[in-house]
């Protein structure tokens, strides 16, 4: 059964920072792409970040650049997403997705990918 199974959320100060772990099982992640993406209270998905299958290239939502990095180990089959200086702006739900091609897409659409977690929660706030 294929699962993906983000962790890391949680409740942070505006600049402070947060590291989300993406966990998959049921196919092999080193023959994906992955990417993170986010949904706000009554916004439509956003596409944050992608990495390609063997960390060769990444891509950034212009928002996030400078502030998040996206990394992967494909020996533990897993996919980080470390946010630094975060602010208000970034609370939302966070998802990673898998794509079954090696490199990321020319824009970050979720239709793009095959595979979605269930998210987890990042709020920013004092």
């Amino acid at each position: 059964q294929v699962q993906l199974v983000e962790s890391g959320g949680g409740l942070v100060q505006p600049g402070g920072s947060l590291r989300l772990s993406c966990v998959a099982s049921g196919f092999t992640l080193p023959f994906y792409s992955i990417g993170w993406f986010r949904q706000a209270p009554g916004k439509e998905y956003e596409g944050v970040s992608c990495i390609n299958y063997d960390n060769s290239g990444t891509t950034y939502a212009d928002s996030v650049k400078g502030r998040f990095t996206i990394s992967r180990d494909n020996a533990k089959n897993t996919v980080y997403l470390q946010m630094n200086t975060l602010k208000p702006e970034d609370t939302a739900v966070y998802y990673c997705a898998a794509r079954k091609y090696y490199s990321c897409p020319a824009t970050m659409s979720l239709g793009d990918y095959h595979y979605r977690g269930q998210g987890t929660q990042v709020t920013v706030s004092s």
